[in-house]
């Protein structure tokens, strides 16, 4: 893969940014996916790095069913396909399904990979049709009501796996008694649907539905983070605009709050 030299500045340090963004020695599957062609579907923090960390604690093999849950413009289903060999359902509510299997089609993958437009809470799917769902950077969107996880086993096979990756709090903000300033002024109450790994934990566990098997919060998140939207600030023509505001927020918490938290279970 050619990723190219190109070079662009970060705060004050000149680096050869999408060489920067390869990186075998943490996220090796990640690094076979050219980082512009990933940038051009940036949606948030870098999809691949939380799906390839996630998957760790998943058992993904080739003829799998797996529900791509908040798939966005499609990079984590194409990642699915090409590096686990399983069948991908991409499911969205924002993105044209043509645009995603647009995607799918380019990346070679359009035979394995299917684009649905749907709402997490009225899925269009047959109970017990998936081995596994995973969702990256979309599940506090939908996924922290009580009632949420009973709803989506629904549609997973017994002994079927689950898989999220979530932006995180080191600490829940009801036990810190507000939203730190400098998140609340980007996010603002949505910061209350990032809670820590071990309120995931309890909050999946305490069904009994559910063995969880992993939920920790990912090593140096927010750098990562950081990184990426760095990157994305430089690659695209209005990318300062939208991205700026992340890196003020993440540069201003350093580490001392935010993450991504990573939780996966099997169904019972």
């Amino acid at each position: 893969m050619d990723c190219g030299r190109a070079h662009v500045r970060l705060g004050s340090v000149l680096v050869t940014a999408l060489n920067d963004l390869v990186r075998p020695d943490r996220y090796p599957l990640s690094s076979r996916h050219d980082p512009a062609w990933l940038l051009g579907l940036d949606m948030g923090p870098n999809p691949l790095w939380l799906l390839e960390d996630l998957a760790h604690h998943l058992d993904l093999h080739p003829g799998m069913r797996v529900l791509d849950l908040g798939s966005g413009k499609g990079a984590t289903s194409v990642f699915l396909a090409r590096e686990y060999g399983v069948e991908v359902v991409a499911a969205d509510l924002w993105i044209d399904p043509e645009q995603a299997a647009a995607v799918f089609a380019e990346a070679g993958v359009g035979d394995r990979v299917e684009a649905v437009r749907a709402e997490a809470h009225t899925l269009p799917f047959e109970e017990q049709s998936f081995d596994a769902i995973v969702s990256v950077d979309a599940f506090e969107y939908f996924g922290t009501a009580d009632s949420y996880l009973p709803y989506l086993l629904r549609f997973l096979r017994p002994g079927g796996q689950l898989g999220m990756a979530t932006p995180a709090m080191t600490r829940e903000i009801r036990e810190l008694g507000a939203i730190p300033p400098h998140i609340k002024k980007l996010v603002g109450w949505e910061a209350i649907a990032w809670h820590t790994a071990e309120w995931w934990r309890f909050q999946w566990e305490i069904t009994e539905l559910v063995t969880v098997t992993s939920a920790r919060l990912q090593p140096s998140a927010w750098q990562d983070w950081l990184l990426w939207a760095r990157a994305g600030a430089e690659y695209h023509p209005d990318g300062r605009s939208t991205n700026q505001p992340v890196i003020d927020m993440l540069t201003a918490d350093g580490g001392e709050y935010l993450s991504f938290a990573l939780v996966t279970a099997r169904k019972n």
